[in-house]
């Protein structure tokens, strides 16, 4: 199973539906997600980031600083496992359902579309499943626009989706660096 290179991070969902919903989502993500670097270019993420595994790092550091500051944010826990859903599968479709030379500007919304097409597979309620959708949709934050596409991402509105963008925001900072061992877990 691909998710189980996310196992600690899985562990940090309370609810067991909303758990066994996420693996489902991590296994119908193509294999090039747990291998290829976090950015095609190298420029937008720190260096362990860019390397072999390296969106898989990104990932684990996202959901990382979401688990350290939901001790100064206040969730229930029903919210907290959402915005981890959401940071596990945010650049689930970087580069496409099938793997393109570069990042496609619109990979958070491509997750909606494999969210659709997997959606008798899954149990989690039809808001459950709008929150990730939303969530991920604009993990870009004010990164909305490009020149090179004519779509406009969702700026970030309501608090889980800013926190979702925040905790992707700090996990691609340059000055950052984390330590994992050779099975990609985090070292903390």
């Amino acid at each position: 199973m691909k998710y189980e290179v996310f196992n600690k991070e899985l562990n940090l969902i309370n609810d067991i539906n909303i758990r066994n919903n996420a693996k489902i989502i991590l296994d119908n993500l193509p294999d090039y997600f747990y291998t290829i670097p976090a950015a095609s270019t190298g420029k937008y993420h720190p260096l362990f980031a860019n390397s072999l595994h390296g969106l898989v790092k990104h990932t684990k550091v996202a959901v990382f600083f979401a688990n350290t500051l939901f001790g100064i944010y206040k969730f229930d826990n029903h919210t907290k496992d959402i915005i981890i859903v959401s940071l596990l599968i945010h650049d689930g479709l970087k580069k496409g359902f099938i793997e393109e030379k570069y990042t496609r500007f619109d990979h958070p919304l491509l997750i909606g579309e494999l969210l659709d097409n997997i959606k008798d597979k899954l149990t989690l309620s039809d808001l459950d499943i709008e929150l990730i959708r939303k969530n991920v949709a604009s993990h870009m934050g004010r990164w909305n626009t490009s020149e090179y596409s004519d779509i406009t991402l969702p700026i970030p509105t309501t608090v889980t989706e800013k926190f979702v963008h925040m905790c992707d925001y700090l996990a691609s900072r340059k000055q950052i660096n984390f330590e994992f061992d050779e099975f990609t877990n985090l070292i903390e």
